[in-house]
């Protein structure tokens, strides 16, 4: 059963995770199990892609496996857990861009060879809602688009939110406080057909 909240992960796992690191081969399934739901949400919100999310849900947990040894207990598991996650999701965006830059390169030798084939999946996968939805998150400068995450969809008070971003909780109040004002001024501007609805 997935998990929604990182408290409850942290109840959860804390049994787990010491049987785990003991080397309790089922316990470590099972711990990889509860967190992957998790993980996966971070990732989405990272990487704004389902697909490019599974992707680093997988690569976490591999890094998961690997170094359940150096988990100290210092700080919270989730807390400890998504810094990889947000790691493993910089470094997927970094090798994508890469990818993206070499993939644009070979395009343009082709367009002057072939023309372009439209792609009737993309087309679909681009409705009204969700490209306004993603388009005004990924507006926002990625703190605010963090905090906002953990604070407004994981519904975590500012001192743990500050505490998983490593920042102080004024600054991440402030920071929630931007992204709350920034979305609410661009529905309203560009999309006030949604604001009338609510």
């Amino acid at each position: 059963m997935p998990l929604t909240q990182a408290k409850e992960l942290d109840d959860v796992v804390a049994p787990l995770l010491r049987r785990a690191q003991a080397g309790d081969a089922a316990a470590r399934d099972e711990l990889l199990g509860h967190c992957h739901a998790t993980v996966y949400r971070w990732a989405v919100m990272h990487t704004g892609d389902a697909d490019d999310a599974e992707d680093v849900a997988q690569e976490v947990l591999v890094r998961l496996d690997r170094s359940l040894g150096s988990y100290s207990g210092r700080a919270r598991f989730t807390t400890w857990l998504y810094q990889v996650t947000r790691n493993a999701s910089v470094g997927f965006g970094r090798r994508i861009a890469s990818r993206l830059r070499l993939a644009r390169g070979f395009a343009r030798e082709r367009s002057a060879i072939a023309p372009p084939a439209e792609d009737p999946v993309a087309r679909l996968q681009e409705s009204h809602i969700g490209r306004l939805v993603t388009g005004l998150f990924r507006r926002l400068p990625a703190k605010q688009r963090e905090v906002f995450y953990l604070a407004d969809i994981e519904g975590l008070g500012p001192q743990e939110t500050a505490e998983r971003l490593g920042i102080n909780p004024v600054t991440a109040r402030a920071h929630l406080f931007r992204a709350r004002r920034a979305l609410r001024t661009w529905i309203l501007e560009e999309h006030p057909e949604v604001a009338e609805e609510r």
